[in-house]
This record gives structure tokens, C-alpha cells and sequence, in this order.
């Protein structure tokens, strides 16, 4: 059986991940290829838990250092009880943020030094990481105006200052520089058949034998 692919959308609040996340699940299962959709933190009953303290409660709540701590908690359970275990079935999985957020979200706009992250990522992922990873770029005074009509309770993250978020949009756009070779960057302000156009470019880019 081939080992299933690990794919990951990113990018600030807002930017639309999620709807594209299942959009894409939908077309890789109209050609036979299984695929399992989950989120950040979040995909396990523990990781869930973790996400409720995480999201929940006063915008001071924990320090960026205990956010770090609780993210990757999170996110070994999800790796070592589901994304893991998918893969190695064949399975292709599609998450709604990974590591990369950590880095943006704790690392940059938190201010936890990245080689303290880094060193968390490596003792605890063991090289492990995404095949191909999509970053949703958009303007983050377009992006909270879609949070607020959205209709949803806000996060912590969601009322953080429009600086906050300004910070994430550039930590993301440095990150993906940093490595070009498995980001593909999305204009997260177009329709969303231009964004899921460019999603298939960038999977028939990076995936060969696809017809999304």
C-alpha cells in the first residue's frame, strides 16, 4: 500500500482555510483517494480538549511559552493517533494548520524564541512534517471584517489587535520564503474558484498522476 501524503493550509484568521480544506478532500475522493480532514489543534479527543484551553477565555490567559507547551501536546496526540496512523494506511490527510502556526503565532507575535520552537519541534516530531503546505495570504483588515460576519464565537487569537494579526500575516510570508519548495502561496482575497484553481495547480505541481 503507498503511504498517503500530508497536506496543510495556513494562514491567518479568516483567511478562508477551511471551506478550501474541504474542498480539496472532496475532489481527491472523486479520484479515489482516501482522505481524512482534520484541524489545529484539534483531530484527537485530547488534542480537542487542549484546543477548548487554548481558544477559550481571556486574551491573557496563558503566556506565549505555555501556548507553545499546550500546542505541542496537541499536536503529538493528533500526529501519533490519527495523522500518523492515516498515512501509513494510504490515506491522504489534509490539516487545518500544523507547525507553521505555531512559529507564526507563538514565535513571532508571542515573542518565544524560535530556536526554543524549534528545539520543542524537533525533540517531539522527529523530522516529521508536511509534504506541501498552502498559505492563504490576505489582507488582515479584509480577513477580521469576514471573522466578524462570520456569526461565530470569537477566539482568543480572533480578538487579538489588528497589529497582532499584522504580525502573523508577515511571519507567514517570511516562513513560506523560507522554504519555497513545499509552500505553495495563495491571493486568499480572490473568489473561491480562483483559490481552488490554484490549489489544483499546486497539487498537480507537486503530486504526479492527479486529475483534480
Amino acid at each position: 500500500m503507498k503511504h498517503g501524503k500530508f497536506i496543510t493550509f495556513e494562514g491567518g484568521e479568516g483567511a478562508g482555510k477551511t471551506t478550501q480544506a474541504k474542498r480539496l478532500c472532496t475532489a481527491l475522493e472523486a479520484q479515489g483517494i482516501e482522505t481524512l480532514l482534520t484541524r489545529e489543534p484539534g483531530g484527537t479527543f485530547g488534542a480537542e480538549a487542549i484546543r477548548d484551553l487554548v481558544l477559550s477565555g481571556i486574551d491573557d490567559r496563558w503566556s506565549g511559552m505555555t501556548e507553545l507547551l499546550l500546542m505541542y501536546a496537541a499536536r503529538v496526540d493528533h500526529v501519533e493517533k490519527l495523522i500518523k496512523p492515516a498515512l501509513e494506511r494510504g490515506v491522504w490527510v489534509v490539516s487545518d494548520r500544523f507547525s507553521d502556526s505555531t512559529v507564526a503565532y507563538q514565535g513571532y507575535a508571542r515573542g518565544v524564541d524560535l530556536k526554543n520552537i524549534n528545539s520543542v519541534h524537533d525533540a517531539v516530531m522527529g523530522g516529521f512534517g508536511p509534504d506541501v503546505t498552502f498559505l492563504f495570504d490576505i489582507d488582515p483588515v479584509l480577513a477580521l471584517k469576514r471573522v466578524e460576519t462570520r456569526g461565530e464565537e470569537l477566539s482568543r487569537f480572533d480578538k487579538e489587535a489588528l497589529d497582532f494579526h499584522k504580525t502573523i500575516r508577515a511571519a507567514f510570508q517570511s516562513i513560506a520564503e523560507g522554504d519555497p519548495e513545499r509552500f505553495v502561496m495563495l491571493d486568499a482575497a480572490a473568489s473561491r474558484d480562483e483559490i481552488f484553481g490554484a490549489i489544483k495547480s499546486g497539487m498537480l505541481d507537486k503530486f504526479s498522476g492527479l486529475n483534480l
